[in-house]
């Protein structure tokens, strides 16, 4: 069974920064490539960044240079780096990974709140 357990949201001061983590088990990790989406009240979820099997990235709205996305195939585990954050950036943050049989799979969120 995939679980994907997203850790490290919180509240922080706009400027400042979080490092979240997504913890992936029953998948094989290394070959799949992740993603972190996000979801801000009342809006729809997208797409922050996501990661091949070869370390390669990507990144929406904009996010590239505040925000990066890395993985640790040793560990199973999914990272988002983000500094300088703005209250835009308050949202659900979500792990999700699309196995190689195309089957969808996400984490229940870590919620990021950062104050003005």
């Amino acid at each position: 069974q995939v679980q994907l357990v997203e850790s490290g949201g919180g509240l922080v001061q706009a400027g400042e920064s979080l490092r979240l983590s997504c913890a992936a088990s029953g998948i094989a990790f290394s070959i799949n490539t992740m993603s972190w989406y996000r979801q801000a009240p009342g809006k729809q979820r997208k797409l922050v960044a996501t990661i091949t099997s070869r370390g390669n990235t990507n990144y929406g709205d904009s996010l590239k240079g505040r925000f990066t996305i890395s993985r640790d195939n040793a560990k199973n585990t999914l990272y988002l780096q983000m500094n300088s954050l703005n209250p835009e950036d308050t949202a659900v943050y979500f792990c999700n990974v699309i196995d190689i049989y195309g089957s969808d799979y996400w984490g229940k969120g870590t919620l990021v709140t950062v104050s003005s």
